[in-house]
């Protein structure tokens, strides 16, 4: 008899704890994402210095990407790195980093657009096509598996300051 109330009691705190596990391993994946594309926007600025050319990390847009050298390479890969490469006064770009995996291929997605960030040879970031560094969200992240807390933002200061927001809760596509 003690060993029916025991299994009984076990099989309750499970089922109390197998949803908040949920919450966590999920509220895990999207923190993961967004540190993932602020190491990739790291990444592409260490290159452009490295490099003294231009990187980038390119949007599911193609508008945002521009049509340029780079924001051709780029077309929709969302957060694959390119860089500037000058052979000879023709300009080409190379993959430098793959695409993101995890986004929009798992309960992770973007809301709105990622806003592409090209870095130059000092290490700033840019919005293609502007000659400001770029300041705001880079990026709105978002779970479907969550109901609450289920967006994180990844923001640029100055064009070189990286960030990320504490989960805060929203509507996701």
């Amino acid at each position: 008899m003690e060993l029916i109330i025991t299994v009984v009691v076990a099989a309750v705190l499970l089922a109390i704890a197998i949803p908040n596990f949920n919450t966590v391993i999920n509220s895990h994946r999207l923190l993961t994402v967004a540190n993932d594309l602020v190491t990739e926007l790291n990444e592409a600025r260490l290159e452009a210095i490295k490099l003294n050319s231009y990187t980038q990390l390119c949007s599911n847009s193609a508008t945002s990407n521009t049509t340029d050298t780079l924001g051709a390479g780029c077309g929709t890969q969302l957060g694959a790195v390119y860089e500037q490469i000058n052979n000879g006064g023709t300009l080409t770009a190379s993959q430098l980093l793959q695409p993101t995996q995890d986004i929009d291929n798992t309960n992770i997605h973007v809301h709105g657009t990622f806003n592409a960030i090209r870095y130059d040879g000092l290490g700033f970031g840019y919005q293609p096509g502007t000659s400001t560094p770029f300041t705001g969200t880079v990026v709105d992240l978002c779970s479907t598996s969550l109901n609450a807390l289920n967006h994180i933002q990844v923001q640029m200061t100055g064009g070189s300051v990286i960030t990320t927001s504490s989960p805060f809760t929203g509507t996701c596509p």
